[in-house]
Parts: structure tokens; C-alpha cells; sequence
């Protein structure tokens, strides 16, 4: 018979047995079997003879279990590898993580592998719905709420933009989602996109069409601002079907990703949630390989497109400083 002992345990099982059924005190004991009193008292206590767990009872971890929950979730969610989601959430949950502490607490989820994670694609109904293959220049466009601080009068919105080949995205914090809002929106993101857009998908918000009147649902007449803006640049701006956001799924999820920057953080000021906002739009297109693009960053993903495709840019694709530079 096989015993695993302690290895600075001082009693055996037989002995552990002895105490539990002896009628002799704590020091009498103690003193027959060479032992110390609180070895006595602590086995006597027991109902088994057998080791415990020598793991702690409380972990030593940074993390708390929200943010634990979270570094999980973006795990599952964005398949992030290790290097990445501790950029991640260094940046936006928990700056004094550990790379050693992040992989304890992925493994201690089971899910420190990343292979594990990814749906194997020999079986049809584990294959993710994927976008047909585009070029750069079709772009996904929408407006997000975000919370208001304690030093504003009014909320401010999100104005968020994303191409749907290469995954760029381009923000702005306005203090209004008007019409003339998201054309200036517009004017601003032809220019700063490196490539062309040619066409542009949103939602069916006053501030993008006139679709909607208060007498209902209309065919678009074209003089909308904003379409007015679309027609100069040769853009073909496009309307998600009522009722229908999942057609604009694309930046609905990375919308998602600001919830949880938001929900996870916490802001003293207006100028805190600008930056940290304007931070992860930097680090989401520089920084944060992603699988939909074999694992590129989305700047990686423009720049090999350019090589093959100059044609598609009206400028040099890149590398630019983060916000805080």
C-alpha cells in the first residue's frame, strides 16, 4: 500500500489513529510520541488520518473576481492571445497585473490554451458567420450613448466607424448626434481614413437619413445633409432595414467592447473617459492582432493590402503615436 505523506509531516497514519483514539492528554501524548502539543491537538480535531489540501484558502491574486470575470470574457470573446489581453488589461481593468498572474488566472479557468477556444470547422454548425470578403472602403458607421460625467452638463455620444475588411476604426466624442454632427463626422473620417470609402452602411438615426418622417417610413429623398456630403465623395451610403441592427453587426460588437471599457473602469472627469476612448482606438488598431484578419493587426491588415492594392488609398498607411504622446 502506497502512503503520500507531507514531506515535513511528523506522524504517520497509524499514529494519527492512536491520537484520535487515545484517552491520554495533550502534553502525555506529546511527550510518548516525541511530538508537539498543537501536532496533537490538531489531529484529535480531525475525523480522518489522511493529508489535506495545502492550498490556500484565499488566492493572492490582483484580480478581483469581477475583473477576473472579464479578463475571462474577453478572452472568449476576442481570442485574445496572452500578450495582447495584457496589454488589454493592463490598460483598461488592472494596470499592475502580472504576465504570470494572467496566465494563472486563464489556466486556473481552463482556458489558457487558445486552440481550445476556437471552434473546430470540420462541422458546418460551428462555423462563425463571417462577412463576405470585401476590399477596404466599405465602412460600417454608428453612434453610441456614453455616460455622463460629473463635470459635464449633457451626456456626449460616440460617433464610431469601422471598415469591414480590414477591421480600422476611426472615433469622435461629440456633444451631439445632430445631422450636422455626423456630416462633420463624416468630412472628418474621408479624411483621416487612409483609404477610399465608397460605401457606407448605417443605421436609420435623423442624423444620417430622413428615411423616417412623422408621417413613417419613406423612400430616402437624397437631400439629407449627410447623403448630400456621401454623393460629393462618390459614396453610396446604404440603410440597415428597420428594426434590423444586427445588419450593422460589425460595429454593434466593437460597440460592445466600449460597454465593457466602461463598465470596467471607472472616470473622474470628462477628459479621462475622452482619453481612455481615444487609448483603446490606438491600441485596438496598432496593437491588438485579431483573428478574422489571420491574426494582423488592423494597421498590419492596411498595409498588406496597400502592397497589393495602392490603388484603393489615397494615402501612406501609418504608424502613429498613441494619444497620450
Amino acid at each position: 500500500m502506497n502512503i503520500k505523506l507531507h514531506a515535513n509531516a511528523t506522524t504517520t497514519p497509524k499514529i494519527r489513529r492512536y491520537i484520535q483514539e487515545s484517552k491520554l492528554s495533550h502534553p502525555a501524548l506529546a511527550k510518548e510520541l516525541g511530538i508537539s502539543i498543537d501536532t496533537v491537538r490538531r489531529w484529535r480535531k480531525r475525523d480522518n488520518v489522511q493529508d489535506g489540501s495545502h492550498t490556500a484558502h484565499r488566492l493572492q491574486t490582483t484580480l478581483t473576481k469581477e475583473q477576473e470575470a472579464v479578463v475571462v470574457e474577453l478572452r472568449r470573446s476576442l481570442l485574445l492571445p496572452l500578450d495582447d489581453l495584457l496589454v488589454v488589461t493592463r490598460e483598461f481593468i488592472c494596470p499592475d497585473v502580472s504576465r504570470s498572474g494572467l496566465d494563472r488566472c486563464l489556466r486556473r479557468h481552463g482556458i489558457s490554451r487558445l486552440a481550445d477556444l476556437i471552434p473546430k470547422e470540420d462541422s458546418p454548425q460551428n462555423k462563425p458567420k463571417t462577412f463576405k470578403s470585401y476590399e477596404p472602403g466599405y465602412v460600417h458607421v454608428d453612434i453610441k450613448y456614453l455616460p455622463q460625467m460629473q463635470d459635464e452638463d449633457s451626456r456626449r455620444y460616440l460617433f464610431v466607424a469601422i471598415d469591414r475588411a480590414s477591421r480600422w476604426v476611426y472615433l469622435e466624442l461629440r456633444k451631439s448626434k445632430s445631422a450636422n454632427a455626423a456630416t462633420g463626422f463624416l468630412k472628418r473620417l474621408i479624411s483621416m481614413a487612409p483609404f477610399k470609402i465608397h460605401k457606407l452602411l448605417t443605421d436609420n438615426d435623423k442624423a444620417f437619413t430622413d428615411r423616417f418622417s412623422r408621417a413613417g417610413e419613406r423612400k430616402p429623398t437624397g437631400n439629407h445633409i449627410f447623403d448630400i456630403v456621401c454623393s460629393a465623395h462618390n459614396i453610396d451610403h446604404r440603410l440597415i432595414p428597420p428594426r434590423h441592427p444586427q445588419t450593422n453587426g460589425m460595429v454593434e460588437r466593437f460597440n460592445g467592447r466600449i460597454s465593457e471599457v466602461l463598465a470596467t473602469t471607472r472616470f473622474d472627469s470628462s477628459v479621462e473617459l475622452s482619453k481612455t476612448l481615444l487609448r483603446y482606438a490606438y491600441l485596438y488598431n496598432q496593437h491588438i492582432a485579431q483573428r478574422a484578419l489571420n491574426h494582423k493587426t488592423p494597421l498590419q491588415a492596411l498595409k498588406d493590402w496597400q502592397k497589393t492594392n495602392p490603388e484603393l488609398f489615397h494615402k501612406q498607411v501609418r504608424n502613429h503615436t498613441g494619444p497620450d504622446n
